[in-house]
């Protein structure tokens, strides 16, 4: 059973989300020869107060 894991910024609409699910899981289905039934999508949002790169927080650098 493959898992797709996606961490990203909070703020996509749930209809964005389902998107990208379908998206991913064709992708994989059509490169990697699984079953669309068996692959799953976890997304795990995050705060740009959460998501630190290079030393500074995300939050800190969209104010910049």
């Amino acid at each position: 059973m493959p898992i797709i894991r996606v961490d990203m910024f909070e703020g996509r609409t749930s209809e964005q989300k389902s998107k990208l699910t379908k998206e991913l899981t064709e992708a994989f289905v059509r490169t990697c020869g699984s079953t669309p039934d068996q692959v799953q999508v976890m997304i795990t949002e995050f705060s740009p107060a959460h998501w630190g790169a290079g030393g500074t927080l995300a939050s800190e650098k969209a104010k910049s």
